[in-house]
């Protein structure tokens, strides 16, 4: 019964679907189509008796993995500061953060967050939209390398579009940072681990910016050169 559920729910019609109603849940609320798509995952984990592998997490070394990630996660973020975020609000406007603005100066909220952000960003959204989506449709296209990078072009769309809460600069920074993650995944097809911890550790950066009122520091600075 559990194996029927996990090939049923990872064959190309049922992730399609799936893919469709979550991006169609966006227009009515972002944690609705989140909790959807996700519950959906983890029954498929279920059904696959828990076999990690069949979502690329595998065991990996944690320590290089983490040196790794981290480096990764620096580097996304000072390219996203320095280079993207800049031009982009440059022609379409700021991010908007006001969502978050509920953390800044606040020791108490930061640290909930922080706990939030690894289990349902870093985790819950590489688990689904890498590791589930991604991974999905990457092998109904073949397996191959153009296959995953397809892939990785559609679901980091769809992964922008998540964020719509930020305005459409924010959905298009999102979307790209995602297809960088895309990318780690894509490389390390068989340890997700890196593109989770990448994740948390980028986001982690971001957020301790936003407790400290500093994460436009960088932005604001090259924008005046624009």
């Amino acid at each position: 019964m559990r194996t029927k559920i996990f090939n049923f729910l990872t064959s190309p019609i049922a992730v399609i679907v799936v893919i469709l109603i979550t991006a169609g849940l966006q227009s009515v609320s972002g944690n609705l189509a989140y909790f959807f798509g996700i519950i959906v995952a983890l029954i498929a984990l279920w059904g696959s008796k828990f076999k990690w592998s069949e979502f690329g997490i595998n065991k990996f070394p944690w320590l290089k993995t983490c040196m790794r990630a981290l480096l990764l996660a620096v580097l996304i973020y000072l390219g996203i500061d320095f280079i993207v975020q800049p031009l982009i609000e440059h022609y379409l406007g700021a991010i908007d953060l006001s969502a978050l603005d509920h953390i800044r100066g606040s020791l108490v909220n930061y640290l909930i967050f922080i706990v939030i952000m690894w289990v349902f960003a870093a985790f819950g959204e590489e688990f689904l939209y890498r590791g589930y989506f991604m991974k999905r449709v990457a092998l109904f296209l073949g397996d191959t390398d153009k296959a995953w990078l397809t892939s990785a072009v559609v679901i980091s769309a769809l992964f922008g579009l998540a964020h719509y809460y930020q305005g459409l600069s924010g959905m298009i920074t999102t979307g790209l940072i995602g297809f960088l993650l895309a990318l780690i995944f894509y490389k390390n097809r068989n340890n997700l681990g890196l593109a989770i911890l990448t994740h948390g550790f980028y986001d982690m950066i971001g957020i301790t910016l936003i407790y400290l009122n500093k994460e436009r520091l960088i932005a604001d600075w090259i924008g005046q050169f624009l």
